[in-house]
């Protein structure tokens, strides 16, 4: 099946760009709520799952034993910038756990940061593994790995204990047999297996509403949740639309991007879980249709929707300054959610 165009850019007044994807709305129960495009479609979740994958790190007691704090937490389930807030907080953790940069397997890239990234070149200094957007999720697993007593050279193989645990928690959050899936290697050097849109958003609906789970795991997600909330910024950082939308909503409203257009939220008021894949992998239209379905399901409240308005309807402008036309939401989204 052909997904429907969740966004679109135009030049003008002419439609450009059509984006068409996927999204997937789940009760914790695994209902599909709504949906729109084939959600049963196995799709990379990226970096969209990281909360997923840091359960291991509270659930092991490794957390605790390193005295992670808050912002630490969250780190763990960042993208982050390399800002020097996150790289600061990076560097004291690794030395806590008896590590440094060198230690993480995710390589090097210039920070996402554009005034991070030139500083470095000004200083003549190259990017480390420690700006790596991942590094989070690396120390993570470090942390568990430093833990329980295991190697930590070769903790991103797919055999090694560090990546079966988050293997088994995804397992249970999703219900999905991940031993059966497709799975290859993400952009910093670990497993990704790939997903149906509805098992991900069941299990963000598991991550919103943790109470019927097991009572070891609803504990984990709730400081895990709590974390995130109360430090959006280690999450991603300046500019970013995670931090953007978590500064504003706090735990109520907890999203996470992945690379190639994928998002992720768990919505705690409603209990309700998304998932989405833009099909051409644009960030950008992946931004804009989180918020239009945020949207929808009335997880904004009005001032929340003002505050983010430049984020949901964007302009484009060219090399001269001049606006020449705007990214936004398709005509499917001005539709009733009772027709979907």
């Amino acid at each position: 099946m052909n997904n429907p165009i969740l966004a679109h850019s135009l030049r003008g007044e002419m439609i450009e760009n059509r984006h068409r994807g996927a999204v997937a709305v789940c009760t914790p129960d695994g209902s599909l709520l709504h949906s729109w495009g084939d959600v049963e479609a196995l799709v990379y979740p990226r970096s969209a799952i990281k909360a997923l994958q840091a359960l291991p790190l509270v659930e092991t007691g490794a957390a605790d034993h390193f005295a992670l704090s808050d912002a630490e937490l969250a780190l763990a389930c960042s993208s982050h910038n390399a800002e020097p807030a996150h790289t600061e907080a990076m560097q004291k953790w690794l030395k806590r756990i008896e590590l440094d940069q060198d230690a993480l397997e995710c390589g090097a890239h210039p920070p996402l940061h554009e005034p991070t990234a030139a500083a470095l070149i000004v200083n003549r200094r190259a990017p480390g593994r420690i700006h790596n957007n991942c590094s989070g999720k690396h120390s993570g697993m470090l942390t568990t790995a430093r833990f329980l007593g295991e190697a930590t050279r070769g903790y991103i193989k797919r055999e090694h204990p560090v990546q079966q645990r988050w293997f088994d928690a995804l397992a249970d959050m999703t219900d999905a047999d991940v031993n059966r899936l497709p799975w290859s290697y993400d952009g910093c050097g670990i497993p990704v297996i790939a997903l149906p849109l509805r098992s991900m958003a069941t299990a963000f609906a598991r991550v919103a509403a943790p109470d019927d789970l097991p009572a070891k795991r609803a504990a984990a997600l709730e400081r895990i949740t709590a974390a995130i909330a109360q430090h959006p910024f280690m999450v991603a950082g300046s500019g970013r639309l995670c931090t953007e939308v978590m500064q504003l909503t706090g735990r109520r409203v907890v999203v996470k991007t992945g690379a190639d257009g994928v998002y992720t939220a768990a919505l705690r008021d409603q209990n309700l879980g998304i998932a989405l894949k833009i099909d051409d992998g644009s960030r950008e239209a992946a931004e804009i249709t989180l918020l239009a379905i945020l949207s929808h399901l009335g997880a904004l409240q009005a001032e929340e929707r003002e505050a983010l308005a430049a984020r949901a309807r964007v302009p484009i402008i060219n090399t001269r300054g001049v606006l020449t036309g705007r990214r936004e939401p398709a005509a499917l989204w001005t539709q009733s959610l009772a027709t979907n």
